[in-house]
């Protein structure tokens, strides 16, 4: 006698639905459908997930906006140039900026050793780094790192005064 392949499932939205199983091992279809049991249809598991995706993006995009405001009043406060870039790259790089350097504050000088006149010459340096994609590269840096990548920055990442460069 051959094990069915057709499992009609009642799953916890209620729904009743008829599987197909027969892309699984026969040993492992009855255990299958029980699991099933314990879930939604696809159809309610599918709504929910859209309805989760609305959230998450509204979630998101609140969470990006108090970023990017803390980001601008951070600048702000320190004096920092603005960036140079594509205009779809700057903000990120901005957020990126701040989180770093303000990361950067935490580990080398509030615990770390040093003083404000060490993060006062690496202040300087910051501000030497105008191109967004420099600090969009580095967003995933430890705080501890960033003198030497200043340090290791070119050129190309350096900003001028010169409009005519």
């Amino acid at each position: 006698m051959a094990i069915r392949t057709h499992w009609t499932v009642i799953h916890v939205c209620g729904h009743e639905v008829s599987h197909d199983l027969s892309g699984r091992p026969a040993d492992r279809r009855a255990s299958f459908a029980r699991w099933l049991q314990e879930r939604d249809c696809t159809a309610c598991w599918k709504a929910a997930r859209e309805q989760d995706g609305a959230g998450k993006e509204e979630w998101l995009a609140a969470k990006r906006a108090e970023e990017q405001q803390a980001a601008a009043e951070w600048a702000a406060q320190f004096d920092m140039p603005p960036l140079e870039g594509p205009e779809r790259a700057l903000a990120w790089a901005e957020r990126s900026r701040h989180q770093l350097v303000t990361a950067a504050y935490g580990a080398l000088v509030t615990d770390g050793s040093w003083d404000e006149a060490d993060w006062t010459v690496l202040e300087d340096k910051i501000r030497t780094i105008t191109r967004a994609g420099w600090w969009i590269d580095q967003r995933d840096t430890e705080g501890t790192d960033l003198p030497e990548l200043l340090d290791a920055a070119t050129s190309d990442d350096i900003g001028t005064e010169n409009p005519f460069r």
